[in-house]
């Protein structure tokens, strides 16, 4: 860990990780913004992907209550096709990095293994956008657009996934847990808030969440947890409970920053499984 928290890597994906944080602060889904070709691309790859899951319907034999035994189907679908996908996502002058970045959005989506996702497979696609960044796919004005249609379109498959396939949390802290599979959302989410008239108290309002969950990334996260979760909100997601609590939204995106990366970047079973190379380098020998 301590040659991790050193590296390269670990600070261009902290610093990528504000950008983007900053780059939507502020801004509901519909407003101005780039919204390149190049985005459009990736969100038609998401789409594309998500038909393997009607391709792929859950084991209705399965008799446990999580990890539908199909979501391997659908994962072995996905990385038969991410080379092809990589390959027409990308200019041939890019094509020496689909090596690299293959295994990134092959882990994006959960573990076959495990028939499970956490933070740590959210932590592979962030990877992912920063490698396709540093290739000179995307440009600084994209950042807006990485967020809200990019990020928010692998947060709507993955939901799907979760939803479908009953995904197990990978690593889930319980009921003390931001939530039980992603902290993208939340962290970029209450980015957007800032400046806004709506105050963290009302961000767990199932009246607020109903009306604007399509415009904030916060609401959709917690829109989200109310469908899948029973009983009292203070009860099963006490820590967004609390969040709710704090008066202004630019402490709240401040305090989950400085979260992201004690509990998620800063914890070795998440970050455990994340590959390195010249793209994303452990080593300033490497980069």
């Amino acid at each position: 860990m301590p040659m991790w928290l050193r590296s390269p890597a670990y600070h261009e994906i902290v610093s990528f990780a504000e950008q983007l944080s900053s780059s939507v602060a502020g801004k509901p889904v519909s407003a101005q913004y780039d919204i390149s070709e190049n985005v459009h691309s990736i969100c038609k790859m998401l789409d594309q992907a998500e038909t393997w899951i009607a391709q792929n319907p859950p084991d209705t034999t399965a008799s446990s209550r999580f990890g539908n035994q199909s979501f391997r189907k659908w994962q072995t679908e996905l990385e038969q096709q991410v080379p092809q996908l990589l390959h027409d996502l990308l200019p041939t002058s890019s094509h020496n990095a689909i090596v690299e970045l293959a295994p990134y959005l092959t882990e994006s989506f959960g573990n076959a293994t495990r028939i499970d996702y956490g933070s740590g497979h959210e932590l592979s696609f962030l990877v992912w956008l920063l490698c396709l960044c540093k290739i000179g796919h995307f440009a600084p004005s994209d950042s807006p657009a990485l967020v809200l249609v990019v990020f928010r379109r692998y947060l709507a498959l993955c939901q799907q996934l979760q939803r479908t396939y009953m995904l197990e949390p990978a690593g889930s802290h319980g009921v003390w847990g931001l939530d039980d599979y992603q902290f993208l959302p939340f962290y970029f989410g209450s980015a957007q808030f800032i400046g806004t008239s709506v105050p963290p108290s009302e961000s767990i309002s199932p009246t607020l969440v109903e009306a604007k969950s399509d415009e904030y990334l916060y609401l959709q996260g917690i829109r989200f947890v109310m469908e899948m979760k029973r009983g009292p909100f203070f009860e099963h997601s006490r820590q967004l409970y609390d969040i709710s609590g704090v008066p202004k939204w630019e402490k709240v995106n401040q305090g989950l920053g400085k979260m992201y990366k004690a509990e998620v970047l800063g914890k070795f079973p998440v970050v455990q499984h994340l590959q390195f190379g010249t793209l994303f380098a452990i080593s300033s020998e490497i980069s």
